[in-house]
């Protein structure tokens, strides 16, 4: 039996994940995508969502590490960052690469007997 990877066991990919798990959360970062900083209200604006809606789901963007903001006077502009989503990929990468692995050894049992 193979050695759990390390790598998967120093960080925790559940946070992005999560975040992730939202429709609303995944159009807020798609209108973040384009590296520009945008405020609650631009982001409030031509959707049904209320600043206050748009704002829990910004905190939760942020706590998972895929936007960050900076207060600009009485506001918060957002900006989103993609290293957490690099790292979700790669997680899954190594996940991916288990399984493949596993799956061969299975094949090479049962091509064997």
């Amino acid at each position: 039996m193979s050695k759990p990877n390390v790598r998967l066991r120093e960080r925790d990919p559940a946070p992005v994940f999560a975040a992730l798990g939202d429709r609303t959360r995944l159009g807020l970062l798609a209108r973040l995508s384009d590296g520009q900083a945008r405020s609650i209200s631009a982001l409030s604006s031509d959707t049904s969502l209320t600043r206050q809606a748009v704002t829990k789901h910004l905190h939760v963007l942020e706590e998972a590490g895929l936007v960050s903001s900076l207060r600009v006077g009485r506001e918060s502009r957002f900006t989103y960052r993609p290293e957490p989503i690099a790292d979700a990929r790669s997680y899954l990468d190594e996940v991916s690469a288990q399984w493949d692995g596993a799956l061969g050894r299975l094949r090479a049992l049962v091509e064997s007997d």
